[in-house]
């Protein structure tokens, strides 16, 4: 069972077999490696795992990664996979960082330490991530050897957001950043969506919840692993319906975990959460930024989109792009053959391209003035015709968006009026809830699958709306945002809404090789983008409202973006419902304070009604004018 857990674990780091067999083997003989105890300017110091090239004929630049998930894993020449391969023969320092308070490093930890704007040197109270990258720079270009006197950051999820974090007030010495499903805000990535809980993230406060008891060993949390993986649930729907309101969380797992205390006090979007969001500080950006994401990372696909768009915005001049694979949570660091998501194979080599093609000439050109490989502003990945697109700007300008609306018996529409006299009704159930994938799955530490997953399950329920066009005779590509307008009437004061935009294959598509052969593509509902909304914050995320039962009421979605071609013959398919259980947390359905403190008898049935008038615009810029 330790094993178990701790495989969970580095799986959620995003480490991959690549420090292993030659790899390591590369490393003993070409780098060496120190330790250091880096002095930040209020005296903590923090640990920081060095490679330098035993070549010290010349000079290199220093590849620094700050994690929060124990950088002393990285000795005995063990790189982890990241930096790839193509880093590592190129020639760079590589420095790996516990932030404060983790593992081998002294200070507090914070989780999404807010930023404190103008990192002023002097002042050894004004504490962050932007400052501590600072000092780090500044120490190791004047202390280490043989470096050029530039760096390049790095990072996937949490380290990505320590990547970004470094952005603003930038050391001089910092010319390169690579977000890679970076976190950008905690109520919008990971551990929320659109203000909803993530329920399927129960088990990962295991990892956030605790300051640093062991300086080596990540005995620290195990304690909490145990409570949820002791007995091994192999059906986490009936684990978590079990479980009960979240009140129960708190009683039984996390009745010691400060993160956890944390989210249960600030259940809206107050100053708490708003400190701890990146995107308003990343403003004046200095160094080139290649933000990376996977467009089915069910974790973290709103941090780089807002990531880059926020720098795009803020500081139209700055050498900013993204790049977005068909890849899960970190999937692009692992160099497998073939790609493929769940069910759905994507092509050979994907993750290969990006790490040789994009990544490294990235780094090499800002980093050691090698010839400029000019990437476009937007390297995008169509999951539909599974090929590489380049755009030079996203949303591209150069797609023509458009609108679904819906018909009489579960007609989809593309670009044809709204018929506003139209009702689409159903009655969801917190007791029964829909799950959020086709097949039984175990406890989870963080769910991935379903984001590509086969929707007929969800279509075959009576709580769940389902609309689809005929077979479409021309392929049709949807690229862009999404944002659903949806017009509600609810027989309760408040709902949860699920949007969904699916790709339904013809019957007498082909199977997948790599598949098991129980999983029939003929028919297959692939899940292509999707997003919850909790209706209380439909006009305020830090004030929510109750909803005024029968009375219709206009909820704005935004699915975030996509680029999918719907190829002739296969089918557009737009599902609403709302639950999703266990990937979401139960709305009670009936307005309480704080869902986190609900009670069973809070939950109720609610009837709710779809208006014909709402309609699902895709492409360009959707951005919704109410809640945001």
């Amino acid at each position: 069972m330790r094993i178990l857990l701790l495989s969970l674990i580095f799986s959620f780091a995003c480490m991959t077999s690549f420090g292993q067999g030659s790899e390591v083997q590369y490393m003993k003989d070409n780098y060496d490696v120190f330790e250091y105890r880096i002095p930040m300017r209020d005296g903590i110091k923090l640990f920081t795992l060095v490679y330098v090239p035993k070549d010290r004929s010349k000079t290199y630049p220093i590849l620094l990664n700050r994690t929060c998930y124990n950088a002393s894993d990285y000795r005995g020449f063990n790189t982890g996979g990241h930096p790839s391969r193509y880093l590592v023969r190129d020639g760079y320092i590589l420095a790996f960082q516990d932030v404060r308070g983790r593992y081998m490093s002294e200070g507090e930890f914070n989780n999404m330490t807010p930023n404190i704007p103008g990192n002023d040197p002097k002042n050894k109270k004004a504490i962050d991530e932007s400052s501590d990258t600072y000092d780090a720079i500044d120490w190791m270009i004047k202390n280490l050897p043989n470096n050029n006197g530039r760096v390049g950051m790095y990072g996937i999820s949490y380290p990505g957001f320590y990547t970004a974090a470094a952005l603003p007030d930038a050391h001089p010495a910092l010319k390169a950043c690579s977000p890679q499903a970076p976190i950008s805000d905690f109520f919008f990535d990971d551990f929320h969506h659109m203000g909803a809980y993530l329920q399927s993230y129960t088990a990962a406060f295991a990892v956030f919840g605790y300051q640093k008891k062991d300086t080596t060993r990540s005995d620290w949390y195990m304690k909490e692993m145990m409570r949820f993986y002791a007995n091994n649930p192999r059906d986490g729907y009936n684990f978590h319906m079990s479980l009960g309101p979240l009140k129960n969380v708190t009683e039984k797992y996390h009745y010691d975990n400060f993160f956890w205390q944390q989210i249960v006090d600030h259940p809206n979007y107050d100053t708490f959460w708003q400190k701890r969001s990146i995107l308003p500080h990343l403003q004046k950006i200095k160094p080139a930024v290649l933000t990376v994401g996977g467009w089915f990372d069910a974790e973290d696909l709103y941090g780089p989109l807002n990531i880059y768009k926020t720098i795009e915005r803020t500081t139209p001049g700055a050498k900013n792009s993204i790049v977005m694979g068909p890849w899960a949570h970190g999937q692009w660091s692992s160099e497998t053959k073939q790609t493929t998501h769940h069910h759905i194979y994507f092509g050979d080599s994907i993750s290969s391209y990006f790490l040789k093609n994009i990544e490294a000439p990235f780094f090499a050109h800002h980093l050691k003035d090698a010839p400029d490989p000019n990437l476009p502003e937007a390297h995008m990945y169509n999951t539909g015709t599974k090929k590489w697109q380049r755009f030079d700007v996203w949303p591209p300008a150069d797609i023509a968006p458009a609108k679904l609306t819906f018909g009489q018996n579960g007609k989809l529409y593309v670009n044809q009026p709204a018929d506003a006299t139209l009702r689409f009704s159903y009655v969801s159930d917190p007791a029964k809830p829909v799950p959020y994938t086709s097949q039984t799955e175990g406890l989870t530490f963080t769910p991935r699958n379903f984001m590509s997953d086969d929707q007929r399950n969800a279509s075959r329920r009576p709580d769940v709306l389902t609309f689809e066009t005929d077979p479409l005779t021309d392929p049709i590509t949807l690229a862009g945002e999404i944002l659903a307008k949806l017009k509600v009437a609810l027989s309760t004061t408040d709902a949860d809404f699920f949007v969904k935009l699916i790709d339904v294959y013809p019957d007498n598509h082909p199977n997948y090789e790599h598949n098991p052969k129980n999983i029939v593509m003929g028919g297959y509902q692939q899940l292509v983008r999707s997003e919850v909304f909790r209706g209380r914050f439909r006009n305020s995320f830090e004030k929510p409202e109750p909803f005024v039962p029968g009375q219709p009421t206009d909820v704005n979605i935004p699915l975030q973006d996509v680029l999918h071609t719907f190829k002739k013959g296969h089918r557009i398919m737009i599902q609403i419902h709302s639950t999703w259980f266990p990937y979401i947390d139960r709305n009670p359905q009936q307005f309480v304070e704080n869902i986190y403190k609900a009670e069973e008898k809070d939950f109720i049935k609610s009837e709710i009604t779809v208006l014909g008038s709402s309609e699902i615009g895709v492409g360009g810029s959707q951005s919704p004018k109410k809640g945001f």
